[in-house]
C-alpha cells in the first residue's frame, strides 16, 4: 500500500449550516458534510477515490510540497 499526503480546507457553507472541503492540489476533489468532522470523513473518502481514479487512468497523483499549513489567525487592531 502507498501512501499520499494532501492538505485540505474546510470552509463553512454560505447557505446553510453544512460545511464544504476541498484540496487545492487535487482540482475538481471536493466534499461536504453536516459537521466539520463528518466533512473529514466524507473528504477521506473522495480523495482515496480521486486518487484510485487518476492510478487507474495511469495519471500521476500531484504532490504540493509548497502548501505547508493552515491556520486561522485573529489579530487585534487598535480603533
Amino acid at each position: 500500500m502507498k501512501f499520499y499526503s494532501f492538505q485540505i480546507v474546510i470552509e463553512k457553507e454560505p447557505e446553510d449550516e453544512g460545511y464544504y472541503a476541498y484540496s487545492p492540489t487535487l482540482s475538481g476533489c471536493f466534499s461536504n458534510g453536516r459537521t466539520v468532522e463528518e466533512t473529514k470523513y466524507n473528504m477521506r473518502e473522495a480523495v482515496q477515490l480521486h486518487v484510485a481514479s487518476l492510478l487507474s487512468h495511469a495519471q500521476p497523483v500531484p504532490q504540493n510540497n509548497n502548501l505547508v499549513h493552515v491556520e486561522e489567525l485573529t489579530v487585534g487592531v487598535p480603533e
